[in-house]
């Protein structure tokens, strides 16, 4: 009897360790990163035929005005995502962007790395630049652009909770750090495809290049639309 209740003895012990070690080798939340990208958006809608030229703005402010005219040439219409702080300084250039008629996004109000940030302190930073762009524009923003594209399960659940979806890009021009108006071409035309979210800041290079971008999407038969349209958020 002692043998026998030794026996059941160990073998409770034993599934107990089991499911200890499954506990410490696969901790609660690691599949998140699947669940978070069903989440965010990487790119449109593949068979719309529409690409979305997207501009993170906390600097640049003198490049605008060419930007802007660029976009009014060609009759099309882009999505800005603002910095709180650059909002704050700057109200006359987002009204500017505003009143061209683009969308608007938000890019957070102090470009903070959204990953490393507690639920609260990712609400926030959104709600902050959200509410001071609704404030100087009258327009609520609904998308929010993550800064350097990072973010993490508090991030996409305060933005939720707010009331945006989160988008990040399928093509990076990368024009903040390689000032090349060749390249950017390259980076933002080349191989462009239905449901591209090409990301771009405002640069003189970036101005430069973007009646050539423009041209060749038109070639390519794509109309450039916001981001909500290229989702299929909104309507074109």
């Amino acid at each position: 009897m002692k043998g026998r209740v030794a026996v059941i003895t160990n073998i409770c012990l034993a599934a107990v360790l089991l499911a200890v070690g499954a506990v410490c080798f696969f901790p609660l939340g690691v599949s998140t990163a699947g669940r978070l990208s069903d989440r965010v958006y990487y790119e449109g809608n593949a068979e719309g035929g529409c690409v979305s030229l997207m501009f993170n703005v906390y600097w640049g402010t003198e490049y605008l005005p060419v930007i802007l005219d660029v976009l009014d040439e060609y009759g099309v219409k882009a999505t800005f995502f603002i910095g709180g702080s650059w909002a704050d300084d700057n109200a006359e250039a987002l009204r500017e962007i505003a009143s061209r008629g683009h969308e608007l996004g938000n890019h957070g109000y102090f470009h903070r790395e959204q990953d490393k940030l507690s639920y609260e302190k990712n609400a926030e930073e959104i709600r902050l630049c959200g509410e001071l762009v609704e404030m100087l524009c009258g327009v609520q923003p609904t998308l929010f652009a993550p800064p350097s594209g990072a973010y993490s399960e508090n991030t996409v659940d305060a933005a939720e909770a707010l009331g945006y979806k989160v988008i990040l890009w399928s093509k990076d021009t990368v024009d903040w750090r390689d000032r090349d108006q060749t390249l950017i071409y390259r980076r933002a035309a080349e191989g462009a495809e239905s449901g591209d979210l090409v990301l771009a800041h405002p640069t003189a290079e970036t101005a430069a290049a973007l009646p050539s971008i423009l041209a060749r999407y038109e070639e390519l038969g794509l109309r450039q639309v916001p981001v909500s349209v290229n989702i299929g958020a909104g309507q074109a």
